[in-house]
């Protein structure tokens, strides 16, 4: 059996990764592939737990290094018990962030040394990795403007702006350091645009597979 493919989508909060990830699964199963949809933190019972704790507010300070290691601990449960498995039936694995995600938000917004997050990394999944990663990238003011309309902001997502651009610009560094499996979409066009570049995208990735 052919082994799936393994797509991870990533980007800040109000790029439109919801709506999208809905739309790269639907291209897959339109091209007659099996597929699941999935988000980290989260994934499974522990994991999504886990993300429970991660965007909750505590009378407690939630230290940096402490979301690291709750992130590897849902993720190692993700990857053992939903992804691989999905990847060995022939399924391909729409994700909402990976790994990539923590060397930008504990990384750079945490300000957590990257080779300590590698270490981690390394330990918990080995060479482990997406097939393809494709960054939704916008302005923060403008990713802000969006969710803002849409919902009220969790724990994370009330970190101040420079926390964000922190992150953005790390998502940039990762995308433009591994041109061999990242795709950067401009997310700040009009959703319709988007979904083109995304069809377009997926026209090489898929159906060529």
């Amino acid at each position: 059996m052919k082994q799936g493919k393994f797509i991870v989508v990533e980007g800040i909060e109000g790029v439109g990764k919801t709506s999208n990830l809905n739309l790269i699964a639907k291209f897959i199963q339109e091209a007659d592939q099996q597929v699941i949809v999935t988000r980290e933190p989260g994934g499974t019972p522990i994991a999504e737990a886990l993300r429970g704790i991660l965007l909750s507010e505590f009378d407690e300070e939630t230290l940096g290094e402490t979301e690291l290691l709750l992130l590897f601990a849902g993720r190692l449960q993700h990857v053992e018990h939903v992804i691989k498995p999905a990847l060995k039936l022939g399924k391909w694995v729409v994700c909402d962030r990976f790994c990539d995600a923590t060397y930008a938000y504990q990384g750079a917004g945490r300000r957590i040394d990257i080779q300590r997050i590698a270490a981690l990394h390394r330990w918990a999944l080995g060479d482990f990795a997406p097939d393809y990663t494709i960054l939704l990238d916008a302005p923060v003011e403008t990713a802000f403007e969006r969710i803002l309309k849409l919902r009220d902001l969790d724990r994370i997502e009330k970190e101040k702006h420079s926390f964000f651009e922190r992150v953005r610009a790390q998502y940039l560094e990762i995308a433009n350091s591994h041109p061999e499996r990242y795709s950067i979409i401009d997310a700040a066009k009009p959703l319709e645009e988007v979904e083109l570049c995304i069809k377009a995208l997926l026209k090489d990735i898929v159906l060529t597979n």
